[in-house]
């Protein structure tokens, strides 16, 4: 059987201030002709669905809407999602028995029951082509600590093994459920060790990341780990079956380098046969100028300049995102006045302004003689110093008069 393994879309999400609507509109309308092209059998959603706990009215109508076409363009799909730690967890169980009419399973957070954990909500049998049911989905949400088992003090990490005491239950639950032929799949939002991290925008989870989750908590007979939380595609300790999809989106301009993808794995009989990365079109371009480090003004200018014009046919929300990052040796006031002219009829628009200070950095105990006190410095000693921690360059002599003229002003009100 074929899945599609995607995670972290993170509907609702806006850059600067800048609504991602219509791209995540495009990438949905992308991964429905996705499926229906690939033959995909089962849509594993690893979480993070929304990107926060509360989304917009627009937000959840995307996700609804998605379901709603999913259900009726590929009706024998099987599609199977759990809740992220940006997700609220009863906010994505509360359609539940409209979404199990319909053939959908969300876990949004971990059920319980008078027995301890649900099992019987977190196994998911998915079916092949011929509707016979070739895998059962051991679909574990994000754990929060109060979701964990209580343990003894001497167990070491209490995090990470109430995290594995979890993972071992529902496993083994589903190889109770499974008949020789069908394959074991794991789904989980976790931080696993030997991971890269986005630290732009990815939040710490459970204990905060230092609590890394060791990769043998998937074990060899689980044929495929479809993965969550982490925004770059990787594998996770050499496993090919061990896997994040990473973000279809980047998420902040750090990840603009990133390879955004979904998973096509291949599943024959109990055995992973091949894991395929599919390309998310990039619909709106992210522009770094310069590409790489900063540079003085003039330069600046001259590259945003150069940029491609603007075509009036351009939707707004295909313009590409500028980061713009200059280089200051002495003060510029018009900083912005002056990228926001050269950006004039370039079609990137400037979502954020970055300035480089040159200065030492130091503090003021760092500057001149090392014994001289605070009381002993004049204050243009202390203004000169502070000058000198952002700009190579020393004050102009009318930034000096200026400074000066505001002192007098200063100790004539204190008299």
């Amino acid at each position: 059987m074929r899945l599609l393994h995607t995670s972290d879309w993170h509907l609702g999400h806006t850059l600067y201030d800048v609504s991602r609507e219509a791209e995540h509109g495009a990438f949905l309308e992308w991964l429905l002709d996705t499926l229906e092209a690939q033959a995909v059998d089962a849509l594993l959603v690893a979480g993070d669905i929304f990107d926060t706990s509360n989304p917009s009215a627009e937000a959840q109508a995307a996700w609804y809407q998605f379901i709603a076409k999913a259900r009726r363009r590929l009706p024998r799909l099987d599609v199977v999602v759990i809740g992220g730690n940006h997700d609220s967890a009863a906010r994505l169980d509360a359609p539940d028995p409209l979404f199990a009419a319909l053939g959908v399973k969300v876990v949004g957070g971990l059920p319980r029951g008078e027995r301890g954990v649900d099992l019987a909500r977190l196994l998911v049998p998915v079916h092949d082509a011929k509707g016979h049911v070739a895998a059962w989905v051991a679909a574990v949400p994000y754990l929060r600590p109060s979701d964990l088992p209580p343990l003894r003090e001497d167990v070491g990490d209490r995090l990470v093994e109430g995290v594995r005491a979890v993972y071992s239950e529902v496993l083994e639950a589903a190889r109770h459920r499974r008949q020789p032929g069908q394959a074991l799949v794991a789904m989980g939002h976790c931080y696993m060790t030997g991971s890269e991290l986005s630290e732009l925008s990815e939040r710490k989870i459970l204990g905060g990341n230092q609590h890394a989750l060791p990769v043998d908590l998937f074990p060899e007979d689980v044929a495929y780990a479809a993965l969550g939380h982490l925004h770059k595609a990787q594998r996770v300790g050499g496993r090919e079956g061990v896997r994040y999809s990473g973000s279809p989106l980047p998420l902040s301009l750090s990840e603009a380098g990133y390879r955004h993808q979904v998973l096509l794995v291949d599943l024959k009989g109990e055995a992973l046969e091949r894991v395929e990365s599919v390309a998310v079109p990039r619909r709106a371009e992210m522009v770094r100028v310069p590409a790489r480090d900063a540079a003085v003004l003039d330069d600046v200018v001259a590259l945003l300049e150069a940029l491609p014009a603007l075509d009036e046919a351009m939707p707004e929300w295909r313009r590409p995102y500028l980061e713009v990052c200059v280089s200051l040796p002495r003060p510029e006031p018009s900083l912005r006045q002056k990228v926001e002219k050269a950006l004039e009829g370039r079609a990137a628009r400037l979502v954020k302004l970055t300035p480089a200070y040159t200065g030492t950095g130091g503090a003021l105990a760092e500057t001149g003689p090392a014994m001289l006190s605070l009381r002993e410095r004049t204050p243009e000693d202390v203004f000169r110093a502070r000058f000198a921690r952002d700009y190579e360059e020393p004050p102009s002599e009318l930034l000096l008069e200026a400074f000066h003229t505001l002192l007098t002003q200063v100790q004539e009100d204190a008299s």
